[in-house]
């Protein structure tokens, strides 16, 4: 059995939790005004897709981050853990670079654990939809897949005031 179709077997009975984490808040910015000027929100949406399209799993979150620091994000499943990180590189000429590295790992019954890895350089620019496919890419239609999309956007007060909302809806009880 190649890859993808053990990716299929996993993919077909797992349940997916996600866990992001960043240290970098907008709280933290405004204590620290310079790097304000170059802080990024990362909007980063993760899904898996079955094989008749429909999306039977999906989560948002959004991150705030500035060039060369990564955001992370994990997906852990029943006999699947994906790691991602995405790392902004920023240019001032406007072309700017995102790195994505994933690492995967995979628990074949009687076969054991597999171990992937990847790593992409993607240049973008602003308000662009990014699509990363961990484990591997889209062109087989009937094949379910874990897609994540993102799209960069500069900082600014209207988003400061959006993940304080969003942190706060986290913390409630």
């Amino acid at each position: 059995m190649n890859y993808h179709g053990r990716s299929k077997l996993i993919l077909l009975g797992a349940i997916l939790i996600l866990a992001a984490a960043s240290d970098l808040t907008a709280q933290s910015l405004e204590e620290l005004p310079g790097f304000r000027e170059g802080a990024v929100v990362m909007r980063i949406v993760s899904r898996i897709v079955e094989e008749d399209q429909q999306v039977v799993w999906d989560s948002e979150n959004i991150k705030l981050t500035i060039s060369g620091r990564p955001v992370g994000l994990r997906l852990v499943g029943t006999n699947i853990v994906v790691a991602v990180q995405f790392t902004p590189f920023f240019r001032r000429e406007g072309r700017h670079t995102l790195v994505a590295q994933g690492q995967i790992w995979i628990n074949i019954p009687n076969e054991g654990i597999s171990y992937h890895t990847t790593i992409q350089t993607i240049p973008l620019e602003f308000e662009e939809q990014i699509f990363f496919f961990p484990l591997g890419s889209n062109r087989d239609n009937d094949e379910p897949r874990i897609e994540i999309q993102l799209v960069m956007e500069p900082y600014s007060e209207e988003t400061a005031i959006m993940l304080g909302r969003s942190r706060q809806n986290r913390n409630s009880p």
